[in-house]
């Protein structure tokens, strides 16, 4: 049995239990080695059955007297087992688990952890764990005792069992350099593996988060350094030219004043079209900070210079809105525009800028002479559709510059690992006239009252309204039941609002129905749009003024920050109102901090430490690393790994043949 062998290599592992492993992401011997505790029991104090005390955690170890099954009145089961250790004895009882009397035996030796209770007027053990002491020491009680995410028919119990037959027949080879793991003195992986499973005191167990920690934040550093050193060895597709006397065209044909932001970060991107590796950029601005004018400004150059430029969008909706918005920038300056969506014909092939969805990765439609390529809300797509497309204009060691873009904040611990290999522009300012949101926490009681207030600003004030569901059909699951969905609240909203033209939007429409209703906002013929999520990129609509976001406890910070960014694109005071059904301290407390903060890096990084990256996002992204033990929030061990991975590149030659052991493709790049 080797680490990379398939789990069924494992004794006892069969079909059944190979498709249940499955759904905890276990595949391979490696996979269970690394799928770590989530908790530990202490277990280790081991006392005589007559010193036990109501209430202890304890374990005993003693010899079967008796056991049963047994019924109750009512013809309930449960089991009952009288175990003696020379001091006493004491009753265990076990509920609907007949199995049981098969398989323990008057005489077995039983070791039982838990804690001491009362049944039938007798101190008692009531569904502890316990075991069948034979030869081994044992693996479930007396001890500090793993407990695993579990699935359904996948107990701990078991996993610990496997577990410890695995520790016994495998050795992980070690493959971090000695001279790193004394300099930051970490176990070597075998005691760190052993100690993560199996430990004998709680500083064990830290000793190996540590170790392991180290080695997935490593992990990524080295890989997004990889990349950055095998992007700088490429050259760009098309040379630019140094003089940038063009751009003054392209400013004084805008409409409004850019910020100190926007003009540092075009300038950043127009430096990088200028030099000998192709540009790897990513741009972060909040919800309304003008990230597509700067793009803009890279399509231009492109333009100046001869060349084309694509723009890939996650949705037919935000590729619509940049296709208009790009039009009125750059078809004034000379510029043809062409949009491919899905389904898309007559295109023409001449434009000088492709705005588009992932259709531009399966189009048969020529875009060659592509020198800029811009991806927007860049973690909306998998890690090979990004590369897909980037492929698609890439020959040889010859790529185009490449712009991401994104309206999400980026905490800067995985700025500085999952993008390590970008460079980073940040618009941290918004454009000048933009009211600033005030957001509401509105408890249910007050829901009929905030009604109210919404249909007096649309008579008064003529403003339009956004509400946000997070489904579209009521679910089928129970726990889901309650959560809104946006047909069900359709028909609520459309008595409660019976004056007003109320329209739906979601991502099962067509496009031609999306594009309908979306103009139709856009030209005020719709009072209240009630849409899902999909409104939370792209759609500008300066008439809308008031957001209402139903079941917010379902959404991340960074999220909810989004959504509340469709309003406030104008000069009229805006508003954003959270209702929750849940009504717990933490999620309160949560959802109070947007009423207290505008920042979405600020609301991006208590995400992050409350809920994860994949909250962070809004969505669980395909290629995004899951930290099994490290801390995104961990900015000690992110700075130290960086350096550490930092080193090793540098290094490469010296440490070639243990990071070939460890990255072994990865290697390759460099």
């Amino acid at each position: 049995m080797d680490i990379n062998s398939p789990i069924g290599k494992v004794p006892l592992v069969g079909s059944n239990y190979i498709k249940k492993l499955e759904k905890l992401n276990i595949r391979t011997v490696k996979d269970l080695l690394y799928h770590i505790p989530s908790r530990y029991e202490d277990f280790r104090k081991v006392q005589k059955i007559s010193d036990l005390m109501f209430g202890d955690v304890v374990s005993i170890q003693g010899k079967i007297e008796e056991i049963r099954n047994n019924f109750t009145r009512n013809k309930k089961n449960f089991q009952s087992a009288i175990v003696s250790d020379g001091s006493g004895n004491v009753q265990i009882i076990w509920f609907n688990q007949p199995f049981i009397v098969k398989s323990i035996k008057i005489g077995d030796q039983l070791s039982i952890s838990g804690k001491v209770g009362e049944f039938g007027n007798h101190l008692s053990f009531i569904s502890p764990d316990y075991e069948v002491l034979r030869q081994n020491k044992p693996i479930h009680t007396a001890k500090i005792v793993s407990v695993y995410p579990e699935t359904a028919g996948v107990s701990s119990k078991w996993l610990r069992s496997r577990i410890n037959h695995v520790l016994k027949h495998v050795q992980i080879e070690e493959t971090l350099p000695e001279i790193i793991r004394e300099s930051n003195d970490l176990v070597d992986i075998n005691t760190a593996i052993k100690y993560i499973h199996d430990p004998e005191n709680f500083d064990q167990i830290e000793d190996a988060k540590k170790r392991i920690a180290f080695d997935e934040v490593l992990d990524l550093h080295f890989i997004s350094l990889a990349r950055r050193s095998a992007w700088s060895k490429n050259i760009p597709t098309h040379k630019f030219k140094a003089d940038f006397t063009f751009i003054d065209k392209f400013y004084k044909n805008l409409p409004f004043e850019l910020t100190d932001s926007q003009q540092r970060s075009i300038d950043e991107i127009l430096q990088d079209l200028t030099k000998k590796s192709p540009m790897n950029r990513l741009l972060e601005g909040d919800v309304g900070s003008g990230k597509t004018v700067v793009a803009a400004a890279g399509f231009y150059a492109s333009f100046i210079n001869g060349y084309k430029s694509i723009l890939m969008a996650p949705t037919q909706i935000l590729a619509q809105q940049h296709f208009l918005t790009l039009k009125d920038l750059l078809e004034p300056l000379g510029m043809s525009i062409e949009i491919v969506v899905s389904g898309s014909k007559n295109i023409n092939e001449t434009a000088d800028l492709f705005i588009g969805t992932h259709a531009l990765i399966h189009n048969k439609v020529d875009i060659g002479n592509i020198a800029f390529v811009v991806i927007d809300e860049q973690h909306r797509f998998g890690v090979e559709q990004r590369e897909h497309l980037v492929k698609r204009t890439t020959s040889k060691n010859l790529a185009p510059h490449v712009l991401t873009m994104t309206a999400t904040p980026i905490p800067r611990t995985i700025a500085l690992t999952f993008y390590g290999d970008l460079d980073l522009s940040t618009l941290d300012e918004l454009p000048k006239g933009r009211s600033p949101i005030t957001t509401w926490l509105v408890p249910e009681k007050k829901r009929d009252g905030a009604y109210q207030w919404i249909k007096e600003q649309i008579d008064s004030k003529g403003i339009q309204v956004f509400v946000v569901c997070p489904l579209i059909d009521i679910s089928d699951h129970d726990s889901m039941q309650q959560v809104k969905s946006v047909n069900a609240e359709y028909e609520k909203l459309t008595m409660i609002f019976d004056r007003f033209k109320i329209s739906l939007l979601h991502g099962r429409q067509r496009s031609e129905k999306k594009n309908e209703v979306l103009k139709e906002f856009k030209d005020g013929k719709i009072d209240i749009l009630l849409s899902t999520p999909v409104v939370e990129v792209g759609i500008d609509i300066a008439n809308a003024t008031i957001m209402v976001i139903e079941a917010a406890e379902r959404f991340g910070l960074a999220q909810l920050h989004q959504l509340r960014g469709r309003v406030g694109r104008g000069k009229v005071e805006s508003y954003c109102l959270l209702f929750s059904e849940k009504r717990g301290e933490k999620t309160t407390s949560r959802l109070r901090s947007m009423t207290e903060t505008t920042s979405g890096l600020e609301l991006a990084e208590l995400d992050l430490q409350l809920r994860g990256p994949g909250e962070v996002f809004g969505v669980k992204q395909h290629g995004f690393p899951e930290l099994k033990v490290a801390k995104w929030h961990d900015k000690r061990l992110i700075n130290k790994t960086k350096e550490t991975a930092e080193m090793l590149i540098k290094e490469a030659d010296l440490y070639h043949d243990i990071l070939n052991r460890r990255y072994g493709r990865i290697m390759l790049l460099n």
